[in-house]
């Protein structure tokens, strides 16, 4: 059992480590391709749709880290179902068609802890993307 944990934390470790290194690499992208704050709707639209896409991809690099850590430990006989598996366990929907045996169980929940963790943090930074592409300001007492 304590084998598990500290698998878990070292994966969820990881996770954290490529969003934090995603989020910053996409910070210093739009500072560099964004002169200005775009006032009209396609641009604010194009804006978005990047974001989001990058926000995904970052996520994606997070599921992989799961799905392959579900090969390593011979959990799931095959890359589809681990994949599957780990995007289903990390966005915290949860078929329950694939499962984990029991002696791995644990990381189940420490994935999805950790995704919506994550996830949790991506919104937040879109909706810090939104704040600046709208010019709203932090009022000041």
């Amino acid at each position: 059992m304590i084998s598990v944990i500290l698998i878990g934390f070292t994966l969820v470790a990881a996770t954290v480590s490529v969003n934090a290194l995603g989020l910053a690499a996409l910070i210093r992208l739009l500072q560099r391709t964004t002169t200005a704050s775009p006032q009209t709707l396609w641009p604010v639209t194009w804006l978005l749709v990047r974001t989001a896409w990058a926000l995904i991809v970052i996520h994606g690099i997070g599921i992989a880290l799961w799905a392959a850590a579900y090969l390593l430990l011979g959990v799931f006989p095959d890359t589809e179902s681990a994949f599957y598996f780990s995007g289903v366990t990390y966005t915290t929907v949860g078929y329950g068609d694939l499962v984990l045996p029991p002696h791995w169980r644990m990381l189940g929940p420490l994935e999805g802890m950790t995704g919506i963790l994550m996830c949790g943090l991506s919104g937040a930074f879109f909706f810090a993307v939104v704040m600046k592409t709208f010019g709203f300001k932090e009022r000041k007492e």
